[in-house]
């Protein structure tokens, strides 16, 4: 008797977890789903005659995230982070003009100012009915995200900041023959900025001070480049270089609106960047004491070699700051 138990027990034991084997796919295809990448929408708004681009995922009712990008990169720079941030959050990711895959119109028939790409930012998150959202600054994204909050301060819901000045204790040697070109204006100043829009001044803001360049991905300076070299489009970035000069007299009404607003910040700054150094991520505290500051072993792009670090940083803040304000 006790033989024939021992011999159909096995077979009870299977029968009994038969179930729950057929179950086990089926639990595991919503776990993979669940875990999978959002899905990445890539459209285009039409403003002013102009097709802006911008990459869009996320739910549409939660709560929104603007990407804001820099130079001389576009919404390209955010196609790593976007996902990380989509799972409970609106995320849009737009390419100014003349970045990107958004248009570029001929510079003598379109103005290249970053008053105008704000303008056109705005009418695009009107279009898209996001009335608040939380922004990502980066580079140029900082001076047009933050005309963005001058002509909407309520609707700025946090701020993201990474290498991105308001301060011109961030403005070192690296801007000094930029600085010429804003106080003469000449050909000659202006020509002198070329070298900044070549192949080796690209691959130099991704790999320049970079805590391990095996992270970074050629496929960067590759990409970016081809859009820079295409006709017309020196001239673009060269108008933009002249018309940063616009934002340095607004570093007060950007610092008025950290005080008076007092906006939930994350700064998560490549401490080693040439072009936007440590210097001026520190100034941010003056105004914004309790904001959460971040220097990190990188370059300029900081996120392509320290997403692992940042994107927790990013998705923790969000969920602590920003989502509460969303219920």
């Amino acid at each position: 008797m006790n033989k024939l138990l021992f011999s159909v027990a096995p077979a009870l034991l299977a029968l009994a977890a038969a179930p729950q084997a057929e179950a086990r796919p089926a639990e595991a295809a919503l776990a993979a789903a669940a875990a999978a990448p959002a899905v990445v929408h890539y459209r285009t708004e039409t403003i002013d005659g102009v097709k802006l681009f911008y990459r869009e995922a996320g739910p549409a009712d939660g709560p929104v995230v603007l990407l804001l990008h820099g130079f001389p990169t576009s919404s390209h720079m955010f196609r790593n982070l976007i996902p990380l941030l989509a799972d409970k959050y609106r995320v849009i990711a737009p390419d100014y003009p003349g970045y990107g895959q958004s248009d570029a119109p001929d510079h003598t028939r379109f103005a290249y100012t970053f008053g105008h790409f704000a303008d056109m930012i705005d009418t695009l998150m009107g279009r898209l009915g996001a009335s608040r959202y939380a922004m990502y600054v980066m580079d140029y994204g900082a001076p047009v995200g933050y005309r963005l909050a001058l002509k909407h301060p309520e609707r700025v819901t946090g701020l993201i900041v990474q290498n991105g000045n308001a301060y011109e204790e961030g403005l070192r040697a690296f801007w000094d023959p930029i600085k010429a070109y804003w106080n003469e204006g000449t050909p000659a100043r202006r020509e002198a900025l070329g070298r900044l829009v070549t192949l080796d001044i690209t691959k130099f803001q991704y790999t320049d001070g970079m805590g391990d360049v095996s992270r970074i991905s050629p496929d960067n300076w590759v990409h970016d480049q081809a859009l820079l070299d295409r006709p017309g489009n020196r001239e673009i970035q060269l108008d933009m270089l002249y018309d940063y000069r616009t934002n340095v007299p607004l570093y007060p009404q950007f610092q008025a609106f950290f005080r008076e607003r007092r906006p939930p910040t994350l700064i998560v700054w490549g401490k080693n960047d040439t072009i936007f150094p440590a210097e001026g991520a520190g100034p941010y505290l003056r105004d914004l004491p309790d904001a959460e500051l971040h220097l990190l072993d990188s370059g300029h792009f900081a996120l392509e070699d320290r997403l692992s670090e940042m994107a927790p940083l990013i998705h923790d803040f969000l969920d602590r700051k920003v989502a509460p304000q969303a219920r």
